[in-house]
């Protein structure tokens, strides 16, 4: 039996009424006004963490403080930022995937005055020689100083690059320690992949044309997707099915080294094709951790040609041998000041060096690389052709996670999935990252350039951290040759359709918004300090973006729409005649 209630104590039933208006819980319920405003920024677009810079008018000396965007990546630092970059990005994909015609036009011929100062050049060079023969460094010198003159004025006049690499002192070449021979590893393919057909490379990036049985021509592209071997069975959710089994190490190492794979493999799709395949893409995480790449390619590749390609390349990784882990957390070797070198803390004696480690290596005819990274056998490709909704959708499929950490690209909504991510995270963090990785010295060498603020275990880079899973590098991976244009020049091709749009050729502010100032000589630039007097706070700031930013939307979907009436008026009522209302 139970107790029974005393009247007017029962327990409030559960779905409670609305709080009590002037109750904590009714205040807690109310939304922030700083949220608010956050959200209203991001929104209109508005760069939720602006950088306050101080520019002075170095004529008048008029000095103003003005709010320059962040140009976050990531959407857990500033969103507005990040979405910016992934359209611009999109744009950067759209522009140079269908293209027909190359992107970089063939350089100008010399001018006559350009092959005069090399011409110039090559006759200093001669009397410098001279000079040098007969020991005559006083001439030398000025000689030296002669030449430093006319590649100024070369490259004043308009040429890229340097004619020639600058010649070093006479007293730069006393007491330079030798930092030993160039160590050559046999560039004979492997006997477990196939062989590839070589071809010389010819200097277009545009792919094959094809004819349709009506005469019609049309030039498709391709999609493609890369990925990495297995480790073992995984279930549906990306956890292995048999943790004990799952080759974590194998896994780490291969998301290490996976953009040298990537670049192996254009290396050999070029070679075997016989064309400068240019190509667009980006590094995103499978569910199971590790990386894969989605690829856009202009022009089309047999698929059979992509699998064999695939199937054909590896890296390898001459490395230390990194078997036997002979130092653990709990003890570790340590820096013997007056030796300058890392030491055993058991009997004192010093590591190997990264050079004596390259040595053995070098000396074992039997030697065999450290690891060797392959893709798995899983190559997605098709065809996509330009103009189609599959283009649009295939680009922001692209670009999908390029503005979320490596880490949270997938959620971890179970225990068995953080639990294979803590596993996948330990073996990153004592895997090396690169020939000077404090983790070298876990397995008894020193690494390269060695000192004693290293820390085994703890290293800085950025594939030991836990949000990055191994891919440290850059996640977008894109041509020289994809649209002829860096990610400054599209951005400058936003502004400048914007301003053509408005009718405008400065902004509201007179300057320009990604930060370069429409006459660069006359303004001086600095950070300003936010506890500065003349720095509003980042609310006021916030405020005063958000009004310009609506103000600046009004104006363009206005622009937008008088652009679009006299094409909707030809619609309707055909070519405007030259006499009538319309003048």
């Amino acid at each position: 039996m139970t107790a029974p209630t005393l009247p007017g104590l029962e327990p409030a039933p559960a779905s409670a009424a609305a709080p009590r208006p002037g109750s904590r819980a009714a205040r807690m319920a109310l939304p922030r006004s700083v949220d608010v405003l956050k959200e209203i920024a991001a929104e209109y677009g508005v760069c939720v963490r602006p950088l306050a810079m101080r520019r002075t008018d170095l004529e008048t000396g008029l000095t103003e403080v003005i709010d320059l965007p962040c140009g976050a990546t990531r959407e857990d630092k500033c969103a507005p930022c990040a979405k910016k970059n992934r359209r611009l990005r999109q744009a950067q994909i759209r522009e140079g995937w269908h293209r027909d015609d190359e992107p970089l036009p063939p350089p100008a011929p010399a001018t006559e005055e350009q092959k005069a100062l090399i011409l110039l050049r090559g006759h200093l060079e001669f009397a410098r020689d001279e000079a040098s023969r007969a020991c005559q460094y006083d001439q030398v010198e000025d000689i030296d100083e002669a030449i430093r003159e006319v590649e100024d004025a070369i490259t004043a006049e308009g040429l890229r690059g340097r004619v020639a690499p600058p010649h070093g002192s006479v007293d730069d070449d006393q007491g330079d320690e030798d930092t030993g021979r160039r160590r050559k590893r046999s560039t004979k393919r492997r006997q477990d992949a196939p062989e590839l057909p070589q071809r010389k490379v010819e200097r277009r990036t545009v792919g094959k044309t094809y004819t349709a049985p009506d005469g019609s021509t049309y030039r498709p592209s391709m999609w493609l997707t890369l990925t990495l071997d297995s480790y073992g069975p995984v279930r549906p959710d990306g956890t292995p099915v048999n943790p004990d089994r799952y080759d974590y190490r194998r896994a780490a190492w291969d998301a290490v080294h996976f953009p040298r794979l990537l670049d192996r493999f254009w290396q050999n799709l070029r070679r075997c094709e016989g064309w400068n395949v240019q190509y667009a893409g980006c590094v995103e995480p499978q569910r199971r951790l590790a990386p894969h790449a989605h690829f856009a390619i202009r022009g089309t590749i047999p698929r059979d040609v992509l699998r064999t390609v695939a199937a054909a390349t590896y890296h390898q990784v001459w490395w230390p041998s990194v078997d036997v882990q002979r130092y653990t957390l709990d003890r570790l070797p340590v820096w013997d000041d007056q030796a300058g070198t890392w030491v055993d803390p058991d009997t004192g004696l010093p590591l190997l060096t990264w050079n004596e480690a390259l040595d053995e290596i070098d000396d074992d005819p039997d030697a065999e690389p450290v690891h060797v990274v392959r893709f798995g056998v899983q190559v997605d490709a098709r065809g996509v052709m330009p103009g189609t909704a599959d283009a649009e959708r295939t680009i922001r499929y692209v670009t999908k996670y390029i503005t979320k950490q490596t880490g949270d690209c997938h959620k971890m909504t179970s225990g068995r999935q953080r639990a294979h991510l803590d596993r996948l995270w330990q073996q990153l963090q004592v895997t090396p990252c690169t020939d000077r990785c404090a983790n070298w010295l876990l397995y008894g060498v020193q690494p390269k350039k060695a000192h004693a603020k290293l820390k085994p275990g703890r290293c800085k880079g950025k594939v030991h951290q836990r949000d990055t899973l191994g891919i440290g590098g850059r996640r977008i991976l894109i041509s020289r040759d994809w649209s002829g244009k860096t990610l400054s020049d599209h951005k400058h091709d936003v502004r400048a359709w914007v301003k053509a749009l408005l009718g405008t050729t400065v902004g509201l502010d007179g300057v320009d918004h990604q930060g370069a100032t429409v006459e660069p000589v006359r303004h001086a630039w600095e950070l300003a300090r936010p506890d500065d007097a003349d720095v509003p706070s980042l609310a006021h700031r916030l405020l005063r973006s958000i009004s310009e930013r609506v103000r600046w939307r009004s104006e363009l979907l206005a622009a937008k729409d008088r652009a679009a009436q006299p094409h909707a008026d030809e619609t309707t009522n055909g070519p405007a005649s030259t006499t009538g209302e319309g003048q």
